[in-house]
């Protein structure tokens, strides 16, 4: 079995942390996605196997009860994400180093699976009224689902001290060289 490092972002819907992960896989030859796999819809603008592996609800769970996850969750009801344990492989063999967009409760069970393989960053916001604002721009929320997100960003965000990096996304362009420098030097451990 190959290995290699893990670096993990989390944060908040609209936080920034998906941006900063494209950015440093444009960078960091180096690095490869993790692709997700969920149960909840697609978005127009995604596809399967690139941006998450999308699974019906009972093939999600099938795949637990097959323990085919390095960890997953029910983010919401019958909304599953989770890491399956072929996609880090997939990545290992291939000589690079993972890198991961998730949740903070995923981040945090990931870094549990990983130990010291691992960097968990947090992106932290400039603040909650930032997020809402995000999150409106992105056109594809209804108000419920805002309101839900902005409860769960509260709550996510008294995470940030467990992870090993807090990384505030107040300024984007300033957030992309923080998060190359924290990252090459990890990986040069």
């Amino acid at each position: 079995m190959s290995t290699g490092k893990a670096i993990i972002f989390c944060a908040p819907s609209g936080a920034g942390k998906t941006t900063i992960v494209h950015h440093l896989l444009s960078k960091l030859d180096d690095l490869m996605f993790s692709v997700s796999a969920c149960s909840r819809e697609k978005r127009a603008e995604e596809r399967d196997g690139v941006d998450y592996h999308f699974l019906s609800v009972n093939d999600f769970k099938v795949r637990i009860q097959n323990k085919d996850f390095i960890e997953w969750e029910e983010v919401y009801e019958n909304n599953f994400y989770g890491t399956l344990d072929a996609e880090i492989q997939r990545i290992w063999k291939l000589g690079k180093h993972v890198v991961f967009d998730v949740d903070v409760e995923g981040g945090i069970n990931l870094k549990r699976h990983f130990g010291d393989k691992a960097l968990a960053i947090f992106v932290k916001p400039p603040s909650i009224l930032h997020l809402e604002e995000r999150l409106k721009s992105r056109k594809t929320e209804t108000p419920t689902s805002i309101a839900r997100r902005i409860g769960k960003a509260e709550i996510e965000l008294s995470y940030a001290e467990k992870f090993d990096y807090i990384l505030l996304n107040d300024d984007l362009s300033k957030a992309f060289v923080e998060a190359e420098k924290v990252v090459t030097e990890f990986l040069k451990l």
